[in-house]
């Protein structure tokens, strides 16, 4: 008896509801049979894309529900709807949309077996965001294929009320829906179900680290990327649900100030209009999954200490100098930099009762915002990364990198800064996606976009990034003392160990010298 392969049982399964598309997604590889329906993209000489298929419906408050399925071929040559944020941040849009919850795949042209696959999950403090607003063409014409994602935001996800049994945790609820629409899908479009890897950055990277921590993640899977996001830090990956309660109160009181004793403050919330919702969560808070729950029964950074998490094959990895980007956009919104004599008191609002070990440890330099991005980088991004990495690779693969270049691209139409961008917050997503927020690579920075595009491929597909010429790439050990000497140097030139627990102070930061 002839075997029946996968794929095409899934279009015979799909053949009453569309067997116009079904005849032609064999021929035509602008079209694909999803377990909805069929989908129109579009194929360039490298990649097709298919944009904004939706994954679930969002009802305001409410965990994510199944999508309808649909007849005929829709279109998905368009991003799809952007979720509900604030005015604010460039890797957002302004939207007042709920039901925006949809996906875009990109796969190589003509690829043939079933490739790996990477599902990215955009950053922007879990308040504001895009998928579609990474160009994935590299990164899967190097052979992987590449689902982003909208999922809900800000007071969409993370208003938390007893009236509101569903919400406070929307944001992973939605991201696992995507990732079992990837589970259920992903193969029609030439990717491995069993093949999976999440990538995320900043905010993005917390969700990931909430997805290894997650019980009900579990086998959503394979592998995860975590690019500057120190999760075992206490709070930074997750919050209780009583810190969540009182996040939201105040928000709560206001849009109900003029509800009666009595009413459903719930069925009240869900009928506001969502320009006052937005309005009255405003736009400072980097809100939190909730843990405590069956999704996330330990805060995150507890889960990774007890070795409860989901054990994986992790790359992980921190800029070098992540908060020259802070720095930096300070000094554009004002217009000036930060004056020698503001050093010492941002060092003493930043780090209190620690200020004067710290202002002895790191004295103002040629540049008092250059040195207080270099204090700050180091205290709260790369020792709390690398502390991390090591509770991680005590139960599972970890490699750990630092983007260390030097020159990196600044942003498209911004006046020049007082000192060098360097490896900011966010400089390594535009060697590994095209992003309309940075210039253009030269020739020098597309060579190391290509490498690393290279290693972020391979770890996909094999769980360990070393090959393609370079320097070995050992796991990280929790070696007493040494471990920093694991960690890998992503930079133009041989890549090499970086000098990691020296370079940012190590040792002061983990004694608490005051």
């Amino acid at each position: 008896m002839k075997k029946t392969s996968a794929a095409a049982l899934g279009l015979a399964m799909l053949a009453p509801f569309a067997p116009a598309a079904t005849a032609h997604a064999e021929t035509d590889p602008s079209i694909v049979v999803t377990d909805k329906g069929a989908v129109r993209g579009t194929v360039g000489r490298q990649v097709r894309s298919f944009q904004g298929i939706p994954y679930a419906t969002a009802e305001r408050f409410a965990a994510p529900r199944p999508v309808p399925a649909w007849t005929g071929v829709r279109d998905a040559v368009e991003p799809g709807k952007v979720c509900a944020q604030p005015a604010g941040l460039p890797i957002g849009r302004a939207s007042t949309d709920e039901d925006c919850l949809n996906v875009n795949v990109t796969a190589p042209v003509g690829a043939t077996g079933k490739l790996p696959v990477i599902v990215w999950i955009h950053g922007g403090s879990m308040m504001y965001g895009m998928g579609h607003l990474y160009g994935p063409d590299r990164l899967a014409a190097s052979g992987a294929v590449v689902v982003s994602m909208n999922y809900r935001l800000g007071v969409t996800s993370f208003l938390t009320h007893p009236s509101l049994p569903e919400s406070g945790s929307l944001a992973l609820d939605d991201q696992r829906a995507a990732l079992r629409w990837v589970r259920d899908n992903i193969g029609a479009f030439g990717g491995d179900a069993r093949n999976v890897t999440i990538m995320g950055q900043s905010g993005g990277a917390f969700a990931v680290c909430g997805h290894l921590a997650s019980p009900t993640s579990a086998g959503l899977f394979d592998k995860a990327i975590v690019q500057s996001a120190p999760c075992a830090t206490p709070g930074n990956a997750s919050r209780t649900r009583a810190e969540a309660l009182e996040d939201s109160e105040k928000v709560i009181k206001e849009l109900t100030k003029e509800l009666p004793d009595g009413a459903d403050v719930g069925e009240y919330l869900r009928e506001l209009p969502m320009e006052t919702l937005l309005a009255a969560y405003g736009t400072e808070r980097e809100p939190r999954p909730i843990s405590g729950t069956r999704d996330l029964p330990l805060p995150v950074d507890e889960a990774f200490r007890e070795g409860r998490f989901n054990r994986v094959p992790v790359l992980m990895g921190v800029n070098r100098d992540e908060e020259n980007g802070m720095i930096l956009g300070r000094e554009l919104a004002t217009g000036k930099p930060m004056a020698d004599d503001e050093y010492e008191k941002e060092i003493r609002v930043a780090f209190e009762e620690r200020a004067d070990a710290v202002l002895r440890r790191y004295p103002l330099g040629d540049s008092a915002g250059r040195s207080l991005a270099k204090a700050k980088t180091d205290a709260i991004w790369s020792v709390p990364t690398l502390d991390t990495a090591r509770a991680l690779s005590r139960r599972t693969s970890v490699r750990m990198y630092e983007f260390a270049a030097r020159e990196t691209p600044w942003y498209v139409g911004m006046g020049e800064p007082s000192f060098p961008a360097a490896a900011q917050h966010m400089s390594e997503l535009a060697y590994l996606f095209d992003l309309p927020l940075f210039e253009k690579l030269t020739p020098g920075q597309s060579a190391l976009a290509d490498r690393m595009i290279g290693a972020w491929t391979r770890f996909a597909a094999t769980g360990d990034p070393n090959g393609g010429g370079e320097a070995s790439w050992p796991r990280l050990r929790d070696d007493r003392g040494r471990h920093g000497r694991y960690v890998q140097s992503l930079a133009p030139g041989e890549w090499k160990r970086a000098d990691f627990e020296n370079d940012h102070e190590y040792r002061f930061w983990s004694r608490g010298e005051r």
